[in-house]
């Protein structure tokens, strides 16, 4: 394996999550913002008014849900855009298309950059979202380099990425707020800066470096005699995309992943609120909350599952990952002490860490070597569907009837990708797969 290749993977699939949470923290402080500087006839005061309907008028709700409907544009289009970009990379390579599409995310965070007005906003999240698609190209490099029975080691590092990216994006996005380039009071409207243009230039600073670390070091890792010969089928629709790859196990392992992180999402999405309201968890309190969730995740995704896989395999390894996960969410739900919210948390990221980088090895484990890049494509837009389909679920769910209830249904959610797990088929050798590369 190539380190340098492995790396520019690690931070394009690290800069993909950060752009997708970088802003969560932004959201409640956004929403003031930009509804008093567009006015209430705007897109955002004809959203706010919408939303204010559908929430009864409790101004809580309406900030969760705006967060979860602006967070889900994101999901949204990186779920109708990764097989998309996945297939590309089959046909024309991997690296041409990760030049693209981060070049694509530069040009979206500096839009960012000068989002005076909500529509340039969206324009900018819309413009990432449907770039970031391009994390399954970078899965696809990672499945490239490793032989099929150390597949798992290349999408640890995988999952290794997310769970830092999912630490330290709303850390950045909150620690940067606090760079004010310009004051609220003198904001303009229009092509402007705003006082969120500290994060998003952090943002814009990591999208270049990494744009450029593939520029001039990342080596093709897919060979022309290796691509997809027969012409793609184009299309927006991940699920006709996924008849293309009927393949033994993985629409199982893809419909598996997306079950299991529609459940996961909508808790995570909730936890925030929860620890608030239940434990009276202040900001600081809910940052450290959130270092315990990253760091027990590359514990046990670098770790703990490394380790299981090879001795269990991943079929065994990602029924055990469920089965921890679902108690860790009913003991959340439950939670009347730090202590028990703790230990729910460590039951929920043991079950992921687990579960994670054994779907992503069975889906790739399962797939020949030159439809790599279709196939992670679609596994991980579902996981971007899933992530904007949970935070409205869990919102939902949370404001709508009880604290506890998102836990709930996760937890009983679970039981799909439990039987699932069961039902999977063995895994088979492709000779495909270039080892030496």
């Amino acid at each position: 394996m190539k380190k340098p290749t492995l790396l520019i993977v690690f931070l394009t699939v690290f800069i993909d999550v950060v752009g997708f949470s970088i802003i969560f923290p932004l959201f409640p402080a956004m929403l003031d913002y930009y509804l008093k500087l567009d006015g209430k006839e705007s897109l955002i005061g004809s959203l706010v008014a919408w939303l204010d309907q559908f929430a009864g008028g409790d101004t809580n709700a309406v900030a969760t849900l705006f967060g979860g409907v602006v967070g889900s544009l994101y999901g949204f289009l990186q779920f109708v855009f990764a097989p998309i970009w996945g297939a590309y990379s089959d046909r024309h390579g991997r690296r041409p298309t990760l030049i693209f599409t981060l070049g694509g995310i530069v040009l979206a965070n500096l839009i960012w950059v000068f989002a005076g007005s909500f529509a340039l906003l969206v324009l900018g999240r819309a413009l990432g979202g449907i770039m970031a698609g391009n994390i399954s190209t970078a899965s696809a490099v990672a499945a490239d380099i490793t032989t099929g029975k150390n597949r798992a080691s290349g999408m640890i590092i995988i999952g290794v990425a997310l769970g830092l990216g999912f630490i330290l994006g709303p850390a950045i996005g909150g620690f940067a707020f606090s760079w004010q380039l310009v004051e609220q009071g003198e904001a303009t409207a229009g092509l402007a800066l705003h006082p969120f243009s500290g994060p998003a230039i952090i943002a814009l600073a990591i999208a270049g470096v990494n744009w450029l670390l593939v520029i001039f070091l990342l080596s093709e890792s897919l060979p022309p005699e290796k691509r997809e010969q027969q012409p793609a089928k184009r299309g927006f629709n991940p699920f006709a995309q996924l008849k293309r790859i009927n393949l033994p196990g993985v629409a199982h392992t893809n419909l598996m992943y997306f079950a299991y992180w529609c459940a996961f999402s909508s808790v995570e999405f909730t936890i925030t609120f929860f620890a608030t309201e239940t434990l009276g968890f202040k900001p600081i309190d809910i940052a450290w909350m959130f270092v315990f969730i990253g760091m027990s995740l590359i514990f046990f995704q670098g770790g703990v599952a490394r380790q299981l896989i090879k001795r269990m395999g991943e079929r065994r390894t990602a029924l055990a990952g469920v089965c921890c996960t679902l108690p860790g969410f009913l003991i959340i739900g439950n939670a009347t002490s730090i202590g028990m919210l703790y230990g729910g948390l460590l039951l929920m990221t043991a079950g992921s860490g687990m579960t994670m980088p054994s779907l992503n090895s069975l889906v790739s484990r399962y797939t020949p070597g030159d439809r790599q890049g279709l196939s992670l494509g679609v596994f991980r837009s579902l996981g971007s569907l899933s992530r904007a389909i949970g935070p409205i679920m869990g919102g939902l769910l949370y404001w709508k009837f009880d604290s506890s209830m998102p836990y709930w249904v996760g937890a009983a959610f679970l039981v799909v990708p439990f039987f699932m797990a069961l039902g999977l088929p063995p895994v088979p050798d492709h000779d495909e797969v270039n080892s030496e590369q």
